[in-house]
């Protein structure tokens, strides 16, 4: 009997001590923040609308979305927000790291910014700080920035104040974004800042061709930046790559409306830093009021170098200036035109660039007479000027360079 009672008690201490391995019991109900989140240490998904967000465009979701990003980030393995089909609106999201897994932010749905000014500091949706980012899905980011676009005034003067972004990156390395579209932000579409390994593949931006400031795409003190068969149409430059960027790849872009496929502008402020190793190849651009651009400042108030560009196999539709280096750059004459540019332009490849030009200047190439642009090649250019009250032609002025294949009128060198 004795020996019958231990072998009773040691079972029962093995049933206890393996309980926590038994799965529940079906319809047992789950507790904490994990159930709303489908939580999991190796992995995990978290539906804004299960943690309170309304997809009804009107009711604030901000709570729910940055509930789910705080449950995301605290999560290992892959960390999935999922923004179902609906509007959801929301205040600032601030989307801070480091995090212990991979984000992904699944965009079936919309998100809308809040046309309350008074309730951002900065940017809409900031994201800082994580070494692994994806965000795809069919959804929009509406900025709803027609409501707001009126309180821009940085047409006027330089220390205006700036209206948020929409969508900023900053110090992210390793990031997908795909799929999704981006429309009327408050300022920029999308920024991205100190950040390396970056993919914007497949992604729709829209905004009316005079909205202020909405850069569809720019990039600063960046590395490794690639923007793939994407369609971009904005009030100002399409992408525009700042100060302190390199290897940038540009490929399968249509732009327009905007203001082209901009480098700068540079030498607006000081300690600015170099850009290298820009390629643009396979692109559209129609009816844009600038094709590819380089553009810095004429009283540059820092010492930097642009070099080793690339553009290649390039269709102008009808664009204004579709090949243009401005360093003379003074936008809305609120600069001082001194002549001291201190931006050096140099190893700069234009080639198989065709199409039609909407004005009598396919190539301007308006250097500095201090720091004359350098390694400029022409190379089968054809871009005519659509118009029948005067002739296809290039302004060139302190550039030095090469040119082959190209039509008689376009050969600066």
């Amino acid at each position: 009997m004795g020996f019958v009672r231990a072998l009773f008690l040691l079972a029962m201490v093995c049933v206890a001590a393996h309980a926590k391995d038994y799965p529940k019991e079906e319809g047992a109900k789950a507790e904490g923040p994990a159930a709303a989140s489908g939580g999991g240490g190796g992995g995990s998904t978290h539906d804004v609308v299960k943690l309170g967000g309304k997809g009804d465009g009107k009711t604030d979701s901000t709570k729910a979305v940055n509930e789910a990003w705080t449950a995301a980030c605290a999560g290992t393995g892959k960390q999935t927000i999922v923004v179902p089909k609906g509007d959801f609106l929301t205040g600032p999201l601030n989307f801070t790291g480091p995090c212990k897994g991979d984000i992904v932010i699944q965009l079936d749905g919309n998100l809308l910014g809040s046309t309350d000014l008074a309730l951002f500091k900065s940017n809409w949706i900031e994201i800082m700080r994580l070494e692994s980012l994806e965000i795809s899905g069919k959804g929009k980011l509406d900025g709803q920035g027609a409501a707001v676009w009126s309180k821009n005034s940085c047409a006027k003067k330089y220390d205006c104040k700036i209206l948020p972004n929409t969508l900023v990156l900053d110090f992210v390395n390793n990031g997908l974004i795909s799929g999704i579209s981006l429309v009327n932000p408050k300022f920029f579409h999308m920024n991205v800042f100190k950040s390396k390994n970056i993919t914007i593949k497949d992604v729709t931006i829209t905004a009316p061709g005079d909205s202020p400031n909405t850069d569809g795409i720019h990039m600063g003190d960046s590395s490794k930046i690639s923007i793939i068969d994407t369609v971009i149409g904005t009030g100002d430059d399409c992408i525009s790559i700042g100060p302190g960027t390199e290897g940038v790849n540009i490929s399968g872009v249509t732009c327009g409306p905007g203001h082209g496929i901009s480098v700068g502008s540079l030498g607006r402020y000081k300690d600015e830093k170099d850009v290298t190793d820009v390629t643009v190849k396979n692109c559209v651009l129609k009816k844009s009021t600038n094709g590819v651009r380089i553009k810095s400042y004429e009283d540059a108030a820092s010492v930097l170098t642009a070099s080793k560009f690339t553009y290649e196999n390039i269709k102008m539709e009808d664009v204004a200036n579709p090949i243009i280096i401005d360093m003379k750059y003074c936008p809305n004459k609120i600069c001082t035109a001194n002549g001291n540019s201190k931006v050096t332009i140099k190893d700069i490849t234009f080639k198989n660039i065709t199409g039609t030009s909407s004005t009598p200047e396919a190539v301007s190439l308006l250097c500095s007479d201090k720091l004359p642009c350098t390694g400029v090649t022409l190379n089968d250019i054809k871009v005519e000027y659509s118009g029948t009250n005067n002739k296809t032609m290039a302004v060139c002025k302190n550039a030095k360079g090469t040119a082959t294949g190209c039509l008689k009128e376009l050969s600066c060198f």
